[in-house]
């Protein structure tokens, strides 16, 4: 079966109940993982997590299947998280279905993929689309608005009856991430003591009260050093990033939002289009923010189709390679910036 980002919550619950493999993909890495923790939450009992990489895979398919119908050491329940780039897992994962068609997996245990770099028309996803076990999903980075209106539905939900204004301004502070807005909009409605029988009007004091530390204040000015290949200001943002103790995960992933809102602007403007009178354009309908406009216009010369593609890739190596080696994270990071800013500037 194949889910969209619009009736991914409808059809999660019957997804939970029958898929035994499920392929979240797209261009948004951080929609994709929520909807995989998602489906795992429906699961009637998850048990134990298996991590898996594609890079596993690739190199022994057969893997995928051993471990699925493995046991956990307790004789607990158990689920496999795969996190992959493009169609690494493709082999392992028609190797398993062909165990499944066998009838050799009986109990095995259900099996995630988040695969970055991947769409639903690749090889992984026409594995499964068409297979009442199979789930494909797709996740493409929320713009603006649509975060914006789901603020405040959000926020009607708990009782708070926000503006436009607000929750535009919720939005961007949540660096258009739905599961941290939900959380500041939890945290707004217990300030003001707000429910759905007692309504309140929240204000600007109010959020600066509970507001978390803003993306842009933590992230985004190294971000845009990196992304700009702005080898000058790249010192001092590094030393910031050891000064403010920045989690080098939480930046690679502000890093991943960015390429992924390059690709999607870069995908709109077309080879020839001409870049500042496309972002005026993309200003006026809302979807770049006027701070950001002149950081995306030097991106914009700088990543292009291919090149992206290349980021992208680079990107979520790096992000698995701080997974698994979080005592060296810090310097890691340093080392794959350097390299990605000069990287920036070449033609």
């Amino acid at each position: 079966m194949k889910a969209t980002q619009r009736d991914f919550a409808t059809v999660l619950p019957r997804a939970a109940q029958q898929v035994r493999i499920a392929f979240f993909c797209g261009p948004d890495e951080a929609g994709a993982s929520a909807a995989a923790a998602k489906f795992v939450a429906q699961l009637a009992d998850p048990g134990e997590r298996i991590d898996l990489s594609g890079a596993d895979l690739r190199s022994d398919p057969v893997r995928l299947g051993d471990e699925a119908r493995s046991t956990s050491l307790f004789g607990g329940t158990r689920h496999i998280l795969v996190r992959a780039a493009g169609d690494e897992a493709h082999d392992a994962v028609k190797t398993f279905l062909e165990v499944i068609e066998s009838g050799e997996a009986e109990g095995a245990c259900p099996v995630l993929i988040v695969a970055t770099s991947a769409t639903d028309k690749s090889r992984t996803a026409k594995l499964l689309e068409s297979r009442g076990d199979g789930l494909v999903a797709m996740f493409h980075p929320p713009d603006l608005k649509s975060v914006t209106d789901e603020v405040v539905r959000m926020a009607g939900a708990a009782g708070l009856r926000m503006n436009n204004e607000l929750a535009e301004r919720m939005a961007r502070a949540a660096g258009l991430d739905l599961r941290l807005a939900q959380s500041e909009v939890t945290k707004l409605a217990l300030y003001l003591d707000a429910s759905p029988q007692a309504p309140r009007l929240p204000d600007a004091e109010a959020l600066d009260a509970i507001g978390a530390k803003t993306e842009d204040d933590g992230f985004m000015p190294l971000v845009n050093a990196v992304l700009s290949g702005d080898t000058a200001r790249l010192p001092a943002e590094l030393k910031r990033l050891r000064e403010l103790a920045l989690n080098p995960v939480a930046v690679v992933l502000a890093l991943e939002r960015r390429a992924a809102q390059l690709a999607q602007l870069t995908a709109r403007m077309g080879p020839r289009g001409r870049i500042n009178e496309f972002l005026e354009g993309e200003q006026k309908a809302r979807r770049v923010f006027w701070r950001d406009r002149r950081d995306l216009a030097v991106q914009l010369e700088h990543w292009r189709a291919a090149k992206l593609e290349r980021l992208v890739r680079r990107l979520t190596a790096l992000h698995r390679a701080l997974l698994t080696n979080s005592q060296a994270a810090e310097l890691l990071l340093a080392q794959e910036l350097e390299e990605i800013t000069r990287f920036a500037l070449k033609r």
